[in-house]
């Protein structure tokens, strides 16, 4: 059965830098997302995370607002053949996919050239691993009906078990792992949701989510080790995702009109539709039920006018005679 996720390993792909970050951390650096190296802790070894404009954030009605300027995105270079090769590999903090450097946006104000894709999970038991929330609600994971062309990528989990490990896989379209119309998103200033947090990030998160399959995801919770493999005490890669930060009275832009984004504020269209028709059927009893009251009083004036008058002359007759 396939289980909804918002666009995460794809969202990733347009977490573009807006501005040199400085150097981010080194390979094997020491952070975490629990422990002692945790998300609580890492603004000590990191002050921006512990700064302004951080992400990810909850996209709630509250901050959203229409921009006509925000165009359709193009993906160039993204379709590449199965003669070239990708790079998967496991840092220890996720899994990810280096990208060749001839990818690029168009749409934006400058040209953004894709690096790397990664992707963030919950576990078996609390599968709600998206870091952006779209109106307080988390998806299963963050990546970017049922897609068959993630399993391009999850078919080598296995080769990446452990930390430090990685393998190439044969070249396909990213492309292929976009949702279903890209050209509805929401656009925001933030940062990186990982250490050193820089907060020199224009987000693109997309709107409409993609599905994969239950096996899909469970693979990803259950396949790969934050620790290597030679490691005594082994580490399971789960909940690794950063929990949603303050907004500071920042706006999100969004590429479509809100009106039409029912679904995220919690309301269904049938849900709608039922409140819809139970007001206008209200509406058509309450009429009937006035003119029903109209017309009976208008027929009760008729009626008392005979009862007062009649009897009255048919008294003074008889009074006559």
């Amino acid at each position: 059965m396939p289980r909804s996720l918002h666009a995460a390993a794809v969202l990733l792909l347009l977490c573009l830098n807006e501005q040199p970050a400085g150097p981010a951390p080194l390979h094997g650096s020491k952070w975490s997302y629990f422990g002692p190296d945790g998300e609580k802790s890492w603004s000590k070894k990191y002050p921006s995370c512990g700064g302004v404009l951080q992400s990810p954030i909850d996209l709630h009605s509250d901050i959203l607002q229409y921009d006509a300027s925000l165009v359709p995105l193009g993906f160039q270079g993204y379709n590449v053949s199965a003669n070239e090769q990708f790079l998967l590999t496991n840092d220890g903090h996720s899994v990810r996919l280096n990208l060749p450097s001839d990818m690029h946006i168009q749409g934006l104000r400058s040209r953004y050239s894709a690096a790397q894709l990664h992707l963030h999970w919950g576990n078996q038991n609390d599968p709600h691993g998206s870091e952006h929330t779209v109106g307080g609600k988390h998806f299963a994971a963050e990546m970017g009906s049922f897609n068959p062309s993630y399993d391009k990528i999850f078919r080598h989990l296995q080769d990446v078990k452990y930390k430090g490990q990685e393998v190439l896989i044969p070249g396909f379209s990213i492309e292929e792992l976009l949702p279903e119309r890209p050209d509805e998103y929401y656009r925001y200033k933030g940062s990186l949701t990982t250490p050193p947090c820089h907060p020199t990030v224009l987000w693109t998160v997309f709107r409409n989510p993609v599905q994969i399959s239950q096996e899909q995801l469970l693979a990803l919770e259950t396949a790969l080790y934050c620790t290597h493999v030679d490691d005594p005490s082994p580490r399971e890669m789960v909940n690794n995702f950063r929990r949603v930060q303050n907004f500071d009275e920042r706006l999100v832009y969004i590429s479509f009109r809100q009106v039409q984004d029912l679904t995220y504020t919690g309301l269904s269209l049938g849900i709608i539709l039922s409140v819809a028709l139970a007001g206008v059927l209200g509406i058509c009893v309450v009429l009937a039920v006035s003119i029903w009251l109209f017309r009976r009083k208008k027929s009760k004036k008729g009626d008392n006018k005979g009862v007062i008058y009649k009897p009255a002359i048919k008294k003074e007759t008889e009074a006559h005679a």
